[in-house]
């Protein structure tokens, strides 16, 4: 199978991966982003966020994104195709741009202004929303909320649609039913060379988290069927 990179959502770090990291074994790893987890503090930006995630790989490897992470991996897949034997995007098919950037940008505001600076009400977040274990997981990583302008700053300039498409690999946009992120799932989906969109009913945004032993079997059925291509064209080869 070929190996697994994981790029985790906005605030958080790999520790968000903690499940599928355990389920998937050896094969696997998940990245922290500039300013997330052990890189909190550091600033973020487009280009360091790739630089990071190339820097994981060390063969061609499936890259997994979720969320912001779901970009990273757009990002990292059109730049690096030749690192990326293949892409499964979650909960990032919406166009990146106002609609997207204000919501993220007021939620910053509000928890910069508290005492804490919102790490009591983030810690609230994901304990509500997500498996006890996990959350305390996230919890532990660290919740950068101080990078959301930088992040804003870093998807507001980025052409996503333009990049997947320079991307020739398999990609997989697997986003749950109730997901607000799959507003333009299909433009993206049009936008992919060799595309399939997979919708799984009744989650949400935090689809991989929070139904974790599902999303790690759509992970490996996407290595998997990468590995078959990969075997597949070496016989072509040989004959």
């Amino acid at each position: 199978m070929v190996p697994v990179v994981f790029v985790h959502g906005i605030r958080l770090s790999g520790a968000a991966w903690s499940e599928q990291l355990e389920l998937l074994g050896r094969l696997a790893k998940a990245v922290d982003l500039p300013g997330h987890g052990s890189r909190r503090g550091e600033r973020f930006t487009l280009d360091g966020a790739v630089d990071a995630v190339a820097g994981a790989i060390e063969e061609p490897a499936l890259v997994v994104g979720h969320s912001l992470g779901g970009y990273i991996a757009i990002a990292a897949a059109a730049r690096h195709p030749e690192s990326v034997a293949g892409l499964v995007v979650a909960g990032s098919t919406y166009l990146p741009g106002k609609t997207l950037e204000t919501p993220f940008l007021l939620a910053h505001r509000l928890h910069m202004r508290l005492p804490d600076r919102g790490e009591g009400l983030g810690r609230r977040q994901f304990r509500a929303a997500l498996p006890p274990k996990l959350a305390e997981a996230v919890i532990g990583g660290g919740i950068a909320t101080e990078v959301i302008p930088d992040v804003a700053k870093a998807l507001a300039g980025f052409d996503v649609l333009a990049e997947l498409g320079t991307y020739p690999g398999l990609t997989w946009l697997i986003n749950g039913s109730r997901d607000h992120f799959r507003r333009h799932e299909r433009r993206f989906l049009d936008a992919c060379a060799d595309g399939r969109l997979i919708n799984v009913p009744k989650a949400g945004h935090y689809l991989p988290m929070v139904r974790g032993k599902e999303f790690a079997q759509l992970v490996l059925d996407a290595a998997r069927s990468l590995s078959i291509s990969a075997v597949s064209s070496e016989r072509s080869e040989s004959c």
